[in-house]
């Protein structure tokens, strides 16, 4: 079983054996996976992750499932790209992005499913199931298929076009629920208490979250073992944000890092003390369903549920199971929170695209948004080192920039081609 020790519940501390379980059953409270810290140490290195596949599973050691023959459709060791052209827009001089959106089904989902679907295999389930906004439907189908199970995802009835047919083509039983995506998960839940079906976001859920590490792994990585000044990173539930966190922090205790002094362990070598891991973490949600930002914004400690409206469809989650813990990892690292509004989601994708040559969906707009007020307002300085997460690819939302289809409209003759573009060129197209 890797080097898992079991669960514990991350409010009053109660532990279980790894099994799939979400909840504890004493304080309601979400469970999380422990680790052998001690036994961990002894046997990573930096040389023995270079030495692993270029997946996640170069990981293996700091993930709760067995690596040595994962559900694994490649993903992640995705691009971390120098952004020279969006910088010098912004005013960055050290901006990187971290393209996420070239996973094998499209989006960040696939590093949290591989190690959701490794499990359940683990566990001899026979079903994935999944509550999706979109991405996730289409990585529980994807890599349910490659492990030869069956596949059941549920989803909001209004999801975008491209997003449905990502995740049929794979061939699982759909579920559309005419309800809002909080609807959906509060259906699947009692799904879940009636199915032996392993539901990644909900009965597999302590394991499943931690597939969001390795994008914190990954960066520091690619950075030649180095974390950012700064991180810009889209939010629905909260999971990946507080994720990332621990996966930096991880590599800060374990003496995997450059210049940032190692702390240690928990006094039971089983927990993370946060070590002087120095980044810090952004937040982006965007205005019709920003209820993290919210609570930040006005000091609550808790996070109060809305109702989603908005353009940006895969973040809309109106109550955040991370929403907490997220803001207390806002409070360690000294970040910040942004709430991006509507009009600016799809100025920000056409500014990626238009820089970097990355088309991202909604989410994506939403990130560089939030990066762009980042800048705008000296949160981030010209010299800083900063990477921003873009978590999913622009095809699947392609509706939400149809407005940009506008070609030249011309007879087959060169004349008529040489007479639309100098008008084009006239007026500065």
């Amino acid at each position: 079983m890797a080097f898992v020790k079991g669960l514990i519940c991350r409010e009053c501390g109660r532990e279980y054996p790894a099994e799939a379980l979400n909840v504890c059953d004493y304080c309601f409270g979400p469970l999380e996976v422990v680790y052998d810290y001690a036994t961990i140490s002894e046997v990573i290195s930096r040389e023995r992750i270079s030495q692993g596949p270029l997946s996640i599973w170069r990981y293996q050691d700091l993930l709760p499932a067995n690596g040595d023959d994962p559900v694994d459709i490649m993903a992640g060791y995705t691009p971390l790209i120098k952004a020279r052209n969006l910088g010098e827009r912004l005013g960055l001089r050290n901006l990187y992005i971290k393209n996420d959106s070239v996973n094998p089904s499209f989006s960040f989902k696939d590093r949290v499913v591989s190690v959701a679907a490794t499990k359940a295999v683990e566990f001899e389930f026979d079903t994935l199931a999944c509550a999706s906004t979109g991405n996730l439907a289409c990585s529980v189908a994807a890599h349910a298929a490659r492990a030869g199970i069956r596949a059941v995802v549920f989803i909001p009835w209004d999801l975008e076009r491209g997003k449905v047919i990502g995740a049929a083509i794979y061939g699982p039983t759909m579920v559309s629920v005419e309800g809002t995506y909080d609807e959906v998960n509060r259906l699947c839940s009692e799904v879940a208490d009636n199915y032996p079906w392993a539901f990644v976001n909900i009965n597999m859920r302590p394991y499943y979250a931690e597939g969001s590490k390795t994008l914190g792994y990954e960066v520091a990585e690619q950075l030649g073992w180095r974390i950012p000044d700064h991180v810009v990173i889209p939010s629905a539930s909260g999971a990946m944000f507080t994720k990332i966190w621990k996966g930096f922090n991880e590599l800060a205790c374990l003496g995997l890092l450059d210049g940032v002094d190692a702390s240690s362990f928990g006094p039971d070598q089983n927990t993370v003390h946060h070590p002087a891991v120095t980044t810090k973490m952004h937040m982006a949600q965007a205005v019709g369903c920003a209820p993290i930002v919210t609570a930040w914004a006005n000091g609550q400690p808790h996070v109060s549920p809305v109702r989603p409206d908005t353009v940006a469809k895969s973040l809309a989650i109106g109550n955040p199971a991370d929403g907490i813990y997220a803001i207390r990892v806002l409070k360690e690292s000294d970040g910040s929170a942004y709430a991006v509004p509507e009009a600016d989601v799809i100025e920000g994708i056409k500014l990626l695209a238009e820089t970097e040559g990355i088309f991202t969906e909604t989410a994506g707009g939403v990130t560089v948004s939030a990066l762009k007020n980042l800048a705008d307002t000296g949160a981030i300085k010209p010299d800083e080192l900063t990477v921003v997460y873009i978590t999913g690819n622009g095809l699947k939302t392609q509706e939400a920039v149809e407005d940009v289809v506008n070609p030249l409209s011309i007879k087959p003759s060169m004349g008529a081609f040489e007479d639309v573009i100098r008008q084009r060129i006239a007026v500065g197209g």
